[in-house]
Formats: structure tokens, C-alpha cells, sequence
């Protein structure tokens, strides 16, 4: 679970690196940063999702 974790972070700080980049490198002509975003938002709600289910089976038992 910890690698897994670990692993969506640093696809997190990547879209969010690239993001960054892309806002700096488009100047407001292209969507490439809100999809970056979008993805970043995505894999957080992912790794929240798959936190809480791995909290509730780790203490269910």
C-alpha cells in the first residue's frame, strides 16, 4: 500500500510540475494546463478513494 501510495504521489507532483510548466510556456493558449489539473485532481481523489478503503479493512478485522 505505502509504494502504491508513494507512486500516485509523485504522479501528482508531476501533472501538477507540468501544469506549472505548461502555464508559463502556452501563455493562456492552450488547454494542456487544465487537462494537467484535471489529471491531478483526478489521481487525488483516487488516492483518497484508496486510502479510506484500505483504512476500513485494515481496522475491520
Amino acid at each position: 500500500m505505502k509504494i502504491l501510495a508513494a507512486i500516485l504521489f509523485l504522479i501528482i507532483l508531476y501533472s501538477l510540475g507540468s501544469a506549472l510548466y505548461y502555464m508559463y510556456k502556452d501563455s493562456g493558449n492552450s488547454t494542456r494546463m487544465v487537462k494537467s489539473l484535471s489529471i491531478r485532481i483526478g489521481v487525488s481523489l483516487l488516492l483518497f478513494v484508496i486510502m479510506m478503503i484500505y483504512t476500513y479493512f485494515t481496522h475491520i478485522a
